[in-house]
């Protein structure tokens, strides 16, 4: 349980009484959001509150680590899909959360670990998402001979470690020719890498069907069952954001780990203490896009349905705000960030927008589409961005060593009277 409470540690929610009230707190939350949510199902507000209950959950420190996992799995396996199941649109936007948030902590790997800035993390993304898609469509078979028609769904597990694998060379690929690149040269590179990867994918007609994109991509399957239902991605979704949390904390806490620290903070000196920086960067960049490829495979069978469009520059700009807001290098932050800007871009705005037409409906006002909050979506975060640089640059939940080394760098000036370095 110690690496439990290492991870929920940072969290800046703390309910007050001890062990007891606090149970009877998260319960009472836990109740009530439940019941919100099966009056109201499409309301989003009770969406939104049902989502808060796992920051209740870990805000409960009087409660035993043990505890909060079990009623954290509690909520999430057997309470969200129960409720939900009424609205699969519910269930497909905690899976789609989930996804960012398995994107945001690959990326987290390579930003807030080694801090390697990569604004081309989303072709990654769309290796895997291509790979599942070429081969379950048929078109694989257009140009190998050994390929004879679409793969069936069964062929989707296998595939996600062929994700997996084909994304970590990809991610060595990238990060061989950039070893020597730092700061901003690096995050020209890694932009012109996914737009080069994006550009193909628009011009490869023969392999990717170009613009059009490859329909009909197969969902999985476990013998002659399909599991093409929102409640089976968001399982599915659910144990790989599982494993790649494990994988990370376990990284995060090994030798490779303090490399990785020891370069974000002071190359040089990393250098200097015999840190291999060659091998740490490109199992950064490999353990990075590892997760993306296995995402992509999943996103590419949830949709059913794969062009360019899905993989522009925004996308990996989206990833990079999410760690950025939850807070660069810890896992509970990143996981938070991602459902925050998930959940505006896909909820929260959408829902702004329909309640000001339904006012404007209801008294005679027709309002113009330039007014719609929905389009504005890329101003908003760059809104929220800018205010966290200013008040919180740490981020909602700043990971733990970063947080001890603000704390200590304010704390030293002011012991020493000098000003702040």
């Amino acid at each position: 349980m110690a690496t439990l409470q290492r991870f929920v540690g940072p969290l800046w929610l703390r309910l007050p009484g001890g062990r007891e009230a606090q149970l009877v707190l998260v319960a009472a939350y836990l109740a009530f959001t439940v019941t919100l949510l099966l009056l109201f199902p499409r309301s989003i507000i009770a969406f939104l509150l049902y989502l808060a209950n796992l920051l209740v959950i870990f805000g409960a420190r009087a409660v035993p680590g043990s505890w909060q996992a079990a009623i954290a799995a509690l909520e999430t396996l057997v309470v969200f899909p129960a409720v939900a199941a009424s609205n699969p649109f519910f269930m497909g936007v905690g899976t789609t959360v989930a996804i960012y948030v398995a994107l945001a902590l690959g990326l987290n790997i390579v930003i807030g670990y080694a801090g390697l800035l990569d604004l081309g993390y989303v072709a990654f993304y769309a290796t895997g998402a291509y790979l599942w898609a070429i081969f379950s469509t048929g078109k694989a078979a257009e140009f190998l001979s050994f390929v004879h028609g679409p793969l069936s769904g069964a062929w989707f597990w296998p595939f996600v470690v062929f994700g997996l694998l084909s994304a970590a060379l990809m991610g060595v690929l990238l990060g061989i020719p950039v070893l020597r690149l730092h700061g901003d040269y690096l995050a020209i590179v890694t932009l012109g890498f996914g737009e080069i990867i994006r550009i193909l994918a628009a011009g490869l007609n023969s392999i990717t069907n170009g613009a059009v994109g490859l329909p009909g991509v197969a969902a999985p399957a476990i013998g002659s069952r399909q599991l093409g239902a929102a409640v089976d991605y968001y399982f599915i979704t659910l144990v790989i954001v599982g494993l790649i949390v494990w994988v990370t904390m376990r990284l995060e806490g090994s030798r490779i780990g303090r490399a990785w620290a020891a370069i974000r903070e002071d190359e040089t000196a990393a250098r200097a203490m015999g840190v291999p920086l060659t091998r740490a960067k490109l199992l950064a960049f490999a353990c990075g896009a590892s997760f993306a490829g296995m995402m992509g495979v999943i996103f590419a069978a949830k949709q059913s349905y794969v062009d360019p469009t899905s993989f522009t520059f925004m996308e990996s700009i989206g990833v990079v705000s999410m760690i950025v807001l939850g807070g660069m290098g810890g896992i509970p932050g990143v996981a938070l960030g991602a459902a925050i800007v998930t959940l505006l871009n896909v909820q929260v705005l959408g829902g702004i927008s329909d309640f000001i037409n339904s006012v404007g409906a209801r008294w005679g006002i027709q309002i113009p589409p330039a007014l719609n909050p929905s389009q504005y979506h890329q101003l908003i975060f760059g809104i929220i961005l800018v205010l966290m640089a200013i008040w919180r640059p740490e981020g909602l939940i700043p990971a733990r060593r970063r947080h001890v080394n603000v704390e200590e760098g304010a704390a030293r000036p002011a012991a020493s009277g000098g000003e702040p370095a």
